[in-house]
């Protein structure tokens, strides 16, 4: 009775040991698997960084190029900004020295001043294409905004704060003050020194 048992013993021991190995070399065998999976990815986002490092290179030679370009536009724009005026305007520097030619050899002075009211009208064409217009003035209410008042005037013929005269003329550059009036103001004489005046005049001509 007891060699059968041991010989059961012995059969179990030898089923385990054969499960055992079984289980190990699975073991083995997930972990390789797991191995070469994880080699795989390794080398797949080894690829992937090597990729956005080159697009990262490129996009930061990109922004450099792109900065170097816009300082150079930057520095044309201003050396020549003016380009297009100055263009129109040389056709009136060429009438403007067949003017001059022509008024040296002729005595005619109405034809001179003429041709001197048309350059007039083709400069300020020019200017207003580019955005310059002249500011009104005469006429107009006192606008401190665009009119700079060099002198009051006493007068009895124009209203309060009404510009009267015109030193220099003002102008706009696309709504934006380029330069102001310079003009002078009415100021109304009040009561008293309007009896004043009347008095010195009545003076003056007893005298």
């Amino acid at each position: 009775m007891a060699k059968k048992v041991k010989m059961d013993t012995d059969g179990m021991n030898e089923d385990r040991q054969d499960k055992t190995g079984k289980a190990d070399s699975t073991m083995e065998e997930t972990a390789k698997a797991s191995e070469e999976d994880l080699e795989v990815k390794m080398q797949e986002m080894e690829k992937k960084a090597a990729e956005n490092y080159d697009k990262y290179v490129r996009a930061l030679a990109e922004l450099d190029n792109y900065k170097k370009r816009a300082v150079r536009e930057k520095a044309d724009a201003i050396k020549y900004g003016n380009e297009n005026l100055l263009r129109d305007i040389l056709p009136l520097v060429d009438n403007m020295d067949r003017a001059m030619e022509h008024a040296c050899n002729s005595d005619d002075f109405d034809a001179f001043k003429k041709g001197l009211k048309m350059l007039q009208q083709q400069l300020l064409g020019c200017l207003q294409k580019h955005g310059v217009e002249q500011i009104e003035a005469v006429g107009k209410d006192f606008d401190p905004h665009v009119h700079e008042a060099m002198v009051q005037v006493e007068s009895k013929e124009h209203e309060e704060s009404k510009v009267v005269g015109e030193f220099e003329r003002g102008y706009l550059l696309n709504g934006r003050l380029l330069r102001p009036s310079k003009v002078s103001v009415c100021r109304r004489l009040n009561k008293e020194d309007q009896q004043n005046c009347e008095e010195a005049g009545e003076e003056a001509k007893n005298n």
